[in-house]
């Protein structure tokens, strides 16, 4: 029961950052932009939300961490609205300015950091872990799970997920989102302004991306050193994966979340020490399920028809 519950709790926590920055990328391409810049957005909102719970140590820890939040939210959708300049505005080829936010993000980070403190380490103390919620932990197995050696991210991740997808599927903005991302030639032609939608779709996108690199860092590590170890190009496996929706996105997260977990916490899994495996081989899981994974459904992914496309208003 032990290793069990020792499993779920990994295995939340690596989810949780997959499933925010997977839905930050699916409101982007469902508003025809297609957002390969993930890793990038994501170390930057690490850099700056770690920055910013570094000069917050006198404050609780967790208003520590919610202001680091929101700091990372805004350095993500900043970092973001350069992509979105170049991809809707300029009309430029969006794998390509998405390729840049990659580039351009560590290199930055790690020149700041050794502007600031002359290693591009940035150091902080994780001080954020809840050992155990009152009342909630006492529950048997679920409170274990649940409300014990657990982060405030892990409720604002299943909260997102649910604002996402009543945003998305039940109200006016997710309809107009939705529609410039398949059509939006006939969106315009019914007075929705596309490029407005599109601007607003990658700042979302931008705002998760920038939480989710700091939500993956904070608990994982107590160093930051500008790399989110490949988490922006696994979460757009999981949008994949996951058909550009919210309740199957959060299927996708879980299971790629599993994934990592068995990569990182083999150790802490009898069942695998057994097995003798090098731990070469549990790293190589999550980035080999992934090409497994998209071989098997890439032929059947529906992604919006317009996403990755330029629109040029008066021409179809």
């Amino acid at each position: 029961m032990n290793t069990l519950v020792f499993t779920l709790q990994q295995t939340f926590l690596f989810f949780v950052p997959l499933l925010i920055v997977a839905l930050g990328a699916m409101f982007s391409e469902r508003s025809g932009v297609l957002n390969i810049g993930l890793e990038g957005i994501m170390v930057m909102g690490a850099f700056f939300g770690i920055l910013t719970i570094n000069a917050l140590t006198e404050l609780p820890a967790q208003l520590q961490l919610l202001c680091g939040i929101i700091v990372s939210m805004i350095a993500g959708m900043v970092y973001t609205l350069f992509h979105a300049f170049a991809a809707i505005t300029l009309k430029a080829d969006q794998t390509i300015s998405g390729t840049a936010l990659n580039l351009f993000a560590p290199a930055f980070c790690i020149f700041m950091a050794r502007v600031v403190q002359e290693v591009q380490q940035v150091a902080f103390k994780n001080v954020f872990r809840i050992d155990k919620a009152p009342v909630l932990g006492e529950i048997p197995f679920f409170g274990e799970v649940l409300f014990q050696k657990f982060y405030l991210t892990t409720y604002l991740g299943i909260l997102i997920l649910i604002v996402s997808w009543i945003v998305i599927e039940k109200t006016r903005f997710g309809l107009r989102l939705r529609a410039c991302g398949e059509n939006p030639h006939a969106a315009d032609s019914v007075g929705i302004n596309v490029t407005k939608m599109r601007y607003l779709g990658v700042m979302i996108s931008g705002a998760l991306g920038g939480l989710g690199g700091l939500v993956f860092v904070v608990p994982t590590s107590t160093t930051f050193n500008a790399t989110v170890a490949g988490y922006g190009f696994l979460a757009l496996a999981v949008l994949i994966f996951g058909q550009w929706q919210p309740g199957r996105i959060a299927v996708a997260a879980l299971f790629f979340g599993l994934m990592k977990t068995i990569a990182a916490a083999y150790s802490g899994i009898p069942l695998l020490m057994d097995l003798g495996f090098p731990d070469t081989v549990y790293k190589i899981i999550p980035y080999a399920a992934t090409i497994i994974v998209l071989m098997f459904t890439s032929k059947n992914s529906k992604s919006p028809a317009a996403s990755g496309t330029p629109y040029n208003k008066g021409e179809r």
